[in-house]
């Protein structure tokens, strides 16, 4: 056997070394990176559907259940309800409050059932998420509103108590810590939406859609109330819109604070959600439901005994 000689092999390429070897390991990856096919994408016709059942839930919760109901417990022979107000003959402090306190009750409701949210699939889990959102935004975004504006619910809840002036005060300080409270336990529900990039495309999509579909639907609706076009201007694109803001405010509010090394630490131990995809049976609920509520409930419904 005869054993293998070695000579001196000459090269003009220059020697691989640990700091070579990572940069085309980066190049690599990010050319592996830019041709993979992009993520899919939520449908939007579902997302607008969905949008429209909780706001539909969150106005019936708050006018049917909260308002209505109990004025029919507390003696009310003739009551109307619609989808920017109730009207009824006998007028009390529980029936002002009761709106917004049923709106609360039913979010406190909601929040650990998504506790669990491994249970539902990403359509369901995304109506429970604005049922939340909806609910809590009504609830303390009543409080702020009606503190500043000296009108709306709270402001019949306080009318009469001395000094006046300090009770709204301490309604627009409550509204305000209550809803940025509201504002992180939504954001903390949405942050296994979010997708890869800093400023998450998702999350915009499934944070505005809500907003504008809320609208449009509570100021479509609004304009066939029997109370005429003040309670539109008045009451329901204030209380949508303004109360709703929070939905615009969350996708800035999320990609600023993932700077912090903590929480994307943690947040990468979440579970992303599954694209939103299209689903015959939540568009056709949501469409027969915006339907019913603009053209009957729009137009008010009224019991007597």
């Amino acid at each position: 056997m005869v054993a293998p000689t070695f000579s001196t092999i000459k090269t003009d390429k220059p020697p691989v070394t640990a700091t070579t070897s990572a940069s085309r390991l980066r190049h690599v990856i990010s050319d592996a990176m830019s041709s993979a096919p992009p993520a899919a994408k939520d449908d939007r016709l579902t997302l607008i559907s969905v949008s429209a059942l909780a706001c539909i839930l969150q106005d019936i919760l708050h006018e049917g259940l909260g308002h209505g109901v109990t004025a029919w417990l507390s003696g009310a022979h003739k009551i109307t309800i619609s989808t920017v107000a109730m009207q009824s003959d006998i007028d009390t402090k529980w029936i002002s409050a009761n709106g917004t306190l049923v709106n609360l009750i039913f979010a406190a409701i909601l929040w650990p059932i998504l506790r669990k949210p491994q249970r539902y699939s990403p359509t369901l889990r995304y109506f429970l998420v604005l049922a939340l959102a909806g609910n809590l935004f009504t609830g303390t975004g009543y409080f702020f509103f009606s503190g500043v504006a000296n009108f709306g619910d709270w402001a019949a809840v306080i009318s009469g108590f001395r000094p006046y002036w300090m009770w709204r005060v301490a309604l627009v300080v409550l509204g305000a810590i209550s809803y940025y409270a509201s504002m992180l336990i939504v954001r903390a529900q949405l942050l296994p939406f979010r997708g890869p990039e800093p400023a998450s495309r998702r999350i915009r999509t499934l944070c505005w859609t809500p907003y504008f579909t809320d609208g449009v639907l509570a100021g479509v609706s609004g304009l066939l109330n029997p109370m005429g076009l003040f309670y539109v201007i008045a009451s329901a694109l204030p209380s949508t819109l303004g109360a709703n803001a929070g939905l615009l405010s969350l996708p800035s509010m999320m990609r600023i604070r993932r700077r912090s090394a903590q929480e994307s630490g943690a947040a990468a131990n979440v579970a992303p959600v599954a694209q939103i995809r299209r689903s015959i049976a939540w568009i056709v609920t949501g469409a027969t439901a915006s339907l019913l509520f603009i053209f009957v409930l729009g137009r008010g419904l009224t019991w007597s005994r």
